[in-house]
């Protein structure tokens, strides 16, 4: 199959999508919590977070490394060291008894393995797809973006019948012979492939189908454009991650706060209410997520990749910037399916991006570059909102737990501080794309 000529490239894209369906396992952390936390009542809320972060940080981290070593050795491999590191990862948080032990499992060696596997899949497809690049750079993440509606229903299924520390360990294994089956699928295309039939931009410049330079990562880091572009992807997926990482938090302040004038002490059916709609606009992003990705890739392909680029950042500039009063649950459901949606187009269309400005021989370790942005953002994002929220009221509420009813106090808070950060970020990045030069060939 190495040689491509019989080879139907359309198989990549579907181990991509098995592949990132599973990854995509990793936005659904927050069904674990309340296991987790009643597993190990003496975790903090900062502990429960920690290894959630880390596993966005190593995620980013491994996407260099193994960028690079799959365009030395090909992705089939190296997909399926990801798949052995995660499947370790998830059996090791499954018998942990401590958090250093947990994070070690879960936030380390399984994030390294996400980022691994992740990698694979996106590199091969704009190799074998120069003609689709956006729309199949989306493909190639939309599973990842529609991982949480796939597995957030098996886990709390899971947890209900074998515990949640098993549950890790029946995912891990999930995780692992999916991921190595769509890791069959990883192969990459002859050197300067072109499908039949169609004449890129630059041919005649005599590099094949690539419609920038080949740069390495060295090469590809001295210049400005990496840096601006990585600044603006940073941006975007910062205000992604503020969204998803503290949805639930964010309506419960807007709603209780809307209730204090009719019910002092909250009831326990209104306090449900809350917590039902908080998730289904948890699963109305994960939706919108990996729409955006495969959408906006397309439109991409249609009218430029700058062009895109400055409609979303303005589309979810303008969103966070006016999400402060978007209090009413219809609105607060537009508003962040708005930001999940622009997310997954960044997602989408920054792994075309770096194959348009710097070409693809290298693409795995170039576009490992380029995703630090997102590990970076990853700390920042889910960060930035509870560190500058300013509590407005402590409200008393009703909270029923194995049928017993308790009252308990929340701390609902303002915050348009970070929204605002992060609105104006991603206007700003509209200036960074701006002044991007332009993909020029080298010599």
């Amino acid at each position: 199959m190495e040689g491509g000529k019989t080879f139907n490239r359309w198989l990549v894209v579907v181990g991509a999508l098995l592949i990132q369906v599973s990854l995509g396992a990793i936005y659904i952390y927050s069904v674990f919590k309340p296991g987790l936390k009643a597993r190990f009542p003496d975790w903090s809320n900062t502990d429960l977070a920690l290894p959630s972060m880390l596993v966005l940080l190593f995620f980013g981290l491994a996407t260099i490394f193994a960028g690079r070593v799959q365009d030395r050795i090909g992705p089939r491999y190296v997909a399926m060291a990801g798949a052995v590191m995660l499947g370790l990862g998830l059996l090791i948080a499954s018998r942990a008894g401590s958090l250093l032990t947990f994070t070690l499992g879960f936030g380390v060696i399984g994030g390294l393995g996400i980022g691994t596997a992740y990698v694979c899949p996106i590199a091969t497809c704009v190799k074998w797809f120069p003609d689709k690049r956006g729309l199949i750079s989306g493909l190639a993440v939309a599973g990842f973006g529609g991982g949480g509606l796939v597995f957030a229903p098996v886990a709390k299924a899971l947890i209900l019948s074998v515990g949640v520390m098993n549950t890790f360990l029946y995912l891990g294994t999930i995780f692992f012979i999916v991921v190595m089956v769509g890791a069959m699928f990883m192969v990459t295309p002859p050197t300067g492939y072109c499908p039949p039939g169609w004449t890129p931009p630059a041919a005649a410049s005599g590099t094949g189908c690539s419609l920038g330079a080949d740069y390495t990562w060295q090469e590809m880091v001295r210049t400005s454009r990496f840096w601006l572009l990585w600044l603006a992807y940073f941006a975007g997926c910062s205000a992604g991650f503020l969204i998803i990482m503290n949805t639930v938090n964010i309506w419960q302040s807007f709603s209780i706060l809307a209730l204090v004038p009719q019910f002092p002490t909250i009831p326990k059916d209104a306090y449900l209410d809350i917590l039902t709609k908080g998730t289904t606009a948890v699963m109305a992003i994960s939706v919108m997520n990996a729409l955006g990705r495969i959408l906006w890739g397309k439109i991409s392909d249609s009218i430029g990749r700058k062009n895109t680029l400055y409609i979303m950042f303005l589309y979810s500039g303008a969103v966070m910037l006016a999400l402060n009063w978007l209090t009413s649950f219809p609105l607060f459901l537009i508003g962040v399916m708005s930001v999940g949606f622009c997310f997954g187009g960044f997602l989408g269309v920054f792994p075309a991006v770096t194959a348009d400005y710097f070409g693809t021989r290298n693409m795995g370790v170039n576009y490992g570059c380029m995703f630090m942005a997102y590990g970076t953002a990853g700390l920042f994002g889910p960060w930035i909102a509870p560190k500058l929220m300013e509590v407005v009221k402590e409200v008393p509420f009703e909270s029923v737990t194995a049928g017993v009813v308790a009252v308990k106090t929340y701390a609902a808070g303002n915050y348009i501080a970070s929204f605002v950060i992060a609105g104006v970020m991603c206007l700003v990045s509209i200036l960074l794309i701006r002044i991007v030069p332009a993909a020029v060939r080298k010599g």
